[in-house]
């Protein structure tokens, strides 16, 4: 006797996730990154999340475009998960830094517009994120950096690769954009 395949009982408007909050409306995904007590701070489950988020976004036909954001008024994303990272090994490192890439090449390469709604700190894997994003739009008060290059450490989700392709792109918008 076969059983009975398992079925998804929660309807995918409302995806729960332990640290992204995920909502769809009016054809709009809503990812938000749910960790304002550690800056939206990225560790492994949150990764997880995210990818689980972008990939229901990806199938839903229905939706035509995400905004992703971090939670609270401080942090769009302010980097790695420092805790986790204290007790990874190398190998652990460099599983971590492969999922992260894919979970980027995954926003990067949607298919559908995706933006970054960048509300404070954007910060190691944070500003990765935002770079692997369609369009971002940012506070005047929002700060973008790969601090780990201080450190002798190489940004791990693929900033070196994607930051010398989205420099083109960036517009000073101070330069031109003020009331005369």
């Amino acid at each position: 006797m076969m059983d009975a395949p398992v079925t998804e009982t929660q309807p995918a408007a409302t995806l729960r996730l332990a640290n992204v909050l995920y909502e769809k409306k009016n054809g709009i995904a809503y990812v938000t990154i749910n960790r304002p007590k550690v800056l939206n701070a990225l560790s492994t489950p949150t990764w997880t999340d995210i990818r689980t988020a972008f990939e229901n976004a990806r199938d839903d036909m229905a939706v035509q475009g995400v905004i992703l954001t971090g939670a609270g008024n401080k942090a769009f994303i302010a980097g790695a998960d420092i805790s986790e990272l204290s007790k990874a090994t190398p190998l652990d490192a460099e599983r971590a830094s492969r999922f992260g890439q894919q979970v980027l090449d995954l926003i990067e390469n949607l298919g559908k517009p995706v933006i970054a709604a960048i509300n404070g700190f954007a910060l190691g894997g944070g500003c990765e994120t935002a770079m692997a994003c369609t369009i971002r739009i940012a506070v005047d008060t929002a700060k973008f950096g790969q601090p780990e290059v201080t450190l002798g450490l190489v940004p791990g989700g693929g900033g070196t690769q994607r930051l010398p392709r989205w420099w083109g792109r960036v517009v000073r918008c101070s330069s031109f954009c003020r009331p005369r």
